[in-house]
């Protein structure tokens, strides 16, 4: 799939389904190499960058900064808009939402074969998590 690949024509929990999955992955790889191997230590380190909670600070912070490109936003939109058949676990509607189009935007990212920006947007989440100055609601 090139970048002009019609993400449009995909779904924006199926988006989010497969973000879901690709923003583990640079996670955990990121946790491994700062020295956790536990795996239970990596699952419960892992949730302050993952959780819904999280995710959807991110966003704010992505929103305060500018960060996303306009198709990055229409990919959270459509991620974000949605119609789930799953509840959230823990957190509000809108929160879970939101981190549903998080999710989305790093699913539209893989399935454009956008390596460079992916990669450039998971280093920008870790190191916003590692500040420590999200708001997390």
């Amino acid at each position: 799939m090139s970048e002009e690949f019609n993400y449009q024509a995909i779904n924006g929990i199926a988006l989010a389904y497969l973000g879901d999955a690709e923003y583990e992955v640079f996670i955990r790889r990121h946790l491994i190499k700062q020295g956790f191997t536990r795996p239970n230590r990596l699952h419960h380190v892992a949730t302050r960058y993952v959780s819904a909670k999280a995710q959807a600070a991110l966003i704010n912070a992505m929103e305060a900064e500018n960060f996303l490109t306009e198709k990055e936003i229409e990919a959270f939109k459509k991620g974000r808009n949605a119609k789930s058949h799953t509840s959230a676990k823990n957190t509000s509607v809108l929160t879970y939402r939101i981190s549903t189009g998080f999710e989305a935007i790093v699913g539209y990212l893989s399935l454009t074969n956008q390596t460079e920006r992916l990669a450039e947007f998971a280093q920008w989440c870790i190191e916003k998590v590692e500040e420590g100055n999200l708001r997390i609601e």
